[in-house]
Parts: structure tokens; C-alpha cells; sequence
């Protein structure tokens, strides 16, 4: 099931590139995967460096696979303000909030 999951998305990414450009060497792989029942469900990206990551669901009720694309536009550390041990802040007089984190900090 893993194989033809990794197919679907090769084919996809392909089909998406940009057509003026040669297809370059890459490879696709799991990141997760999940069975319930007779459904599967995968999270797979890519060794492109692209952004993307797929999430390809299989209905063994319909014996269909459903995709979705995504884009990861931003990695963000969200602070706690009402944990005790949440980092100091620094008002910068404009409504913006900002965190103060020091390499020893967790989140």
C-alpha cells in the first residue's frame, strides 16, 4: 500500500513542476502513516526543496485514494503567557507582542 501511496505523489509532484524545467532527481518518503480499519492514511514530502507535503487517504470502503497539497509557509514558537515558567516579553510601543527567548528557554 506504502509503494503505490509513494507513486501517487511522484506522479503528482511531476505533474506540478514547472513544465520549462528539466525533472530533477528526487525522492519521496513517508513521514507518518496510519491504519484504521480498512483505511489508511499518509503524510509524505518530498527531498525536493519545495515546501510541500502531502496528505494521501485511502478508503477501502470506495477502494479510492483522496490527496491533499500543502505548503509550509512558516514555522512560528508560540509563548504561553499564562504558564508560569512563560519567556519575558518586550513591548515594542507599536501593539506588536514579542517574545524574549534565551537558548535554555522550552516552549
Amino acid at each position: 500500500m506504502e509503494h503505490i501511496a509513494h507513486e501517487i505523489v511522484k506522479d503528482y509532484i511531476i505533474e506540478h513542476l514547472d513544465k520549462s524545467d528539466d525533472i530533477p532527481q528526487f525522492e519521496v518518503y513517508t513521514v507518518w502513516k496510519c491504519k484504521a480499519l480498512q483505511n489508511w492514511k499518509f503524510l509524505i514530502s518530498s527531498t525536493l526543496l519545495d515546501g510541500m507535503y502531502y496528505e494521501l487517504t485511502f478508503n477501502g470502503d470506495e477502494n479510492e485514494w483522496y490527496l491533499d497539497a500543502y505548503k509550509k509557509f512558516e514555522n512560528r514558537i508560540i509563548g504561553w503567557p499564562d504558564r508560569k515558567d512563560a519567556p519575558q516579553t518586550e513591548d515594542n510601543n507599536d501593539g506588536t507582542d514579542n517574545r524574549i527567548f534565551n537558548s535554555t528557554d522550552t516552549v
